[in-house]
């Protein structure tokens, strides 16, 4: 098959991304999107689902005999972030948008799949599995439990992700833990509120709430063990209170990372019971929630030394590098690591804002990289250069 022109398609992608990135849309909302992702792996000649998972779409492409299958995954949806960005491609979807570099990922991947396409290179079949909803941790497991794995079987599977501050054209993953769990919580305090002018009247909750907020940072720093890596967040505390009344009722939502189960579990115990001492402590009530949303990504050894293996056909040797410690931001990818085998990768973004921030794009200069990564563990691991 003849070599697709380079160039051309780099332009072709980053036309994709900028559409996709004007027009986010939130998880399983993904409509245009998802219509987007399957009218092109059609043009390319691929086999399309729709609709796997709510709005997910999976493209087929098999060449030669091979009886392997591996996967390729990308993740569609935008968040709920109003953009700041003033470029011609900025979002068109007041209150959503593309802060995550998923309008990205979906480009890279609708490249690979062109590429692999056109040029072929390999022996067995590819599915291209373009995933709703991960920013809310919920796409991979209405994939799953819509039979992605009986519905289009693969052995193993791999991804990526854009990283701000890593240099464009370098890579980096590690074997093993890569990314953490992430647990939610809400704990309520109830009291009884009252006038601001009398406290000792009533059983107001911000003084208790404020309390429990820094009696839950001991948990990590005096609960876990120092070889564990635990963190407890509160990111909001909300009363019923107002200028001159007392709240009787205060909410305390956050987030917990770890990666292991009993880790999980240690900063669960350990929440139920510091907010039930400092509830008696005020004379209040406490009501705790706490969810597990992701679980930890865990990789693959052998499958990071091909990826990394991979990389290197397509970037230099030195852009090419293992990462020294797993970071505490979590992934809904590892979902599918639950079931088969895979690798996670991080590719850099350069110098740009930091992920879920409002002044964040995606740096179109990468595009190419990612495509010719993907296409290139395609052609390694079936039967092209292994």
């Amino acid at each position: 098959m003849a070599e697709l022109d380079q160039q051309a398609l780099h332009s072709e992608m980053t036309a994709w991304r900028r559409d996709l990135h004007a027009h986010p849309e939130f998880g399983f909302a993904e409509k245009r999107t998802a219509a987007f992702v399957a009218d092109k792996l059609r043009d390319f000649g691929l086999e399309v689902a729709e609709g796997v998972g709510g709005t997910g779409v999976v493209g087929t492409l098999t060449r030669g005999s091979g009886n392997r299958a591996i996967a390729l995954r990308a993740d569609m949806d935008a968040l709920r972030i109003a953009e700041q960005g003033l470029q011609a491609w900025r979002s068109q979807a007041p209150g959503t948008m593309h802060a995550c570099g998923h309008d990205g990922h979906t480009s890279m991947l609708l490249g690979a799949a062109k590429l692999l396409a056109g040029e072929g290179g390999f022996d067995g079949t590819v599915r291209f599995i373009f995933q709703p909803a991960e920013e809310w941790g919920r796409g991979a497991l209405a994939m799953l439990d819509d039979g992605l794995i009986e519905r289009f079987p693969f052995e193993e599977i791999f991804g990526l992700h854009n990283m701000p501050g890593l240099p464009i054209g370098h890579f980096e993953t590690r074997g093993g833990p890569v990314m953490s769990a992430e647990d939610n919580f809400e704990i309520v305090l109830k009291g009884l509120g009252g006038h601001a002018a009398r406290p000792h009247a009533g059983q107001e909750t911000l003084v208790a709430a404020c309390a429990l907020v820094v009696n839950l940072q001991t948990i990590v720093s005096r609960r876990l063990s120092p070889a564990d890596i635990g963190v407890v967040s509160v990111t909001e505390l909300i009363t019923d209170g107002t200028r001159n009344a007392l709240p009787g009722t205060a909410r305390i939502l956050g987030d917990c990372r770890s990666f292991r189960p009993e880790v999980s579990a240690a900063i669960e115990k350990e929440m139920r019971r510091i907010a039930e001492g400092t509830a008696q402590a005020y004379n209040v009530a406490a009501e705790v929630t706490y969810t597990r949303e992701f679980m930890p990504l865990i990789n693959d050894a052998a499958l990071v030394d091909e990826a990394l293996a991979a990389a290197r056909t397509v970037l230099a040797d030195d852009a090419v590098r293992v990462a020294a410690e797993p970071m505490t931001a979590s992934e809904d990818f590892a979902r599918f690591l639950d079931h088969v085998p895979g690798c996670f990768v991080f590719m850099g973004n350069g110098d740009t804002a930091p992920l879920h921030n409002p002044g964040y794009d995606f740096n179109d200069e990468g595009l190419l990289h990612g495509a010719r990564f993907h296409a290139a563990v395609v052609r390694r691991r079936l039967g092209v250069g292994g």
